[in-house]
């Protein structure tokens, strides 16, 4: 249920924005926790507020067209994956077959130490 309304930005402007944004919020808030007094509620607040103020941006950057083209990549099906796997063998098969079954021996018989 979670995962229809989820929407993934991908490698786009908006998520990238949204990523340093908020690596940037945080790290401010870690050194204004260290440097700038020992209230951790206050940064946390100033923290999560900003980060709240950067996704609505990172959100109007994606209505404005800088996020994801393309629909979501789904992964493939249990059934599909069988299917991609079953292909790949057979045309594996057909290539040793065109090849014609060379394994690697030239025909010669191996050199033996007590040879007659």
């Amino acid at each position: 249920m979670a995962d229809e309304h989820h929407e993934d930005h991908g490698n786009t402007v908006a998520a990238w924005f949204l990523t340093l944004s908020w690596i940037v919020v945080w790290s401010v808030a870690g050194v204004g926790i260290i440097f700038f007094g020992k209230d951790v509620v206050q940064w946390t607040v100033i923290g999560l507020v900003l980060s709240a103020v950067c996704a609505v941006i990172a959100g109007a950057l994606k209505m404005a067209g800088f996020g994801r083209k393309e629909p979501r990549p789904s992964p493939l099906t249990a059934e599909e994956w069988a299917a991609q796997q079953e292909d790949a063998a057979e045309a594996e098969t057909a290539a040793e077959a065109v090849k014609g079954g060379d394994d690697g021996d030239s025909g010669k018989e191996p050199a033996t130490a007590g040879a007659k």
